[in-house]
């Protein structure tokens, strides 16, 4: 019963960690319905900040689904997943801080130096 038991253990450790093709294939799946929606946005005539909102959106939800899965980052620990997500996340809070600056130093630079 133990030999069974070993044998299994050391195919799956020569074989590495399996996942389902249904997996695979719904991923897939998935990300073409996110891109034929991101087309939709440009099919539909959205302009401003909804359309760029939206392709974001689906364009974020891609980039997850494919880190997620391909990448294999949703079976790692969380403390890798961390030091993988959280750096990029960090960088966006930044030049979001940055954009708001940028905006108040546009601002006032047209206070200061506009005419009377």
């Amino acid at each position: 019963m133990t030999d069974s038991i070993m044998d299994a253990q050391s195919k799956s450790q020569e074989h590495g960690q399996e996942h389902p093709l249904r997996l695979y294939f719904t991923v897939w799946g998935l990300l073409f319905v996110l891109s034929a929606f991101s087309y939709a946005v440009d099919y539909a005539g959205l302009q401003g900040y909804l359309r760029w909102g939206l392709i974001l959106i689906f364009m974020v939800l891609k980039a997850g689904l494919i880190v997620a899965v391909f990448m294999h980052v949703a079976w790692e620990r969380l403390a890798l997943s961390y030091a993988i997500l959280l750096p990029p996340l960090i960088i966006l809070v930044f030049v979001a801080i940055m954009a708001i600056e940028s905006d108040y130093t546009v601002f006032t630079r047209g206070l200061s130096f506009s005419g009377p």
